[in-house]
């Protein structure tokens, strides 16, 4: 069974195409369409990584990946934000938040797979 990745992103045509890659590549994916069904969800999943988009509704991903990493049970897991977020500001309370990646929207797959892989390996 591969790695499990857990998708938070409120558009829902991008999760659906990063899903199909992110499956053919032999990860097991679950995704949530926002940042408070995330929350409840990745404590039950124990994913192996969380991709995170931060501008969501109900909770922003700042938030999210916060929580995550204030909770012994969930702070361990990698977080990669991914996110249409671009300035140097948001990439700062990205990593405040306790992010251990950031990928800007519009990104290669290629580039994206190789970090997922790397903070796997990591």
């Amino acid at each position: 069974m591969g790695k499990k990745i857990f998708i938070a992103d409120d558009e829902s045509g991008f999760v659906s195409t990063l899903t199909s890659r992110l499956e053919f590549e032999g990860f097991e994916v679950t995704t949530a369409p926002d940042g408070k069904a995330a929350l409840e969800l990745i404590p039950n999943e124990m994913p192996d990584l969380v991709l995170l988009d931060i501008m969501m509704p109900a909770v922003n991903g700042y938030q999210v990946c916060r929580e995550l990493k204030a909770n012994p049970e969930t702070s361990s897991i990698p977080i990669l934000m991914l996110t249409a977020k671009s300035q140097d500001s948001d990439k700062f309370w990205g990593t405040e938040a306790g992010a251990d990646g950031y990928v800007t929207k519009p990104f290669e797959m290629e580039d994206l797979i190789e970090e997922i892989r790397g903070l796997l390996d990591g």
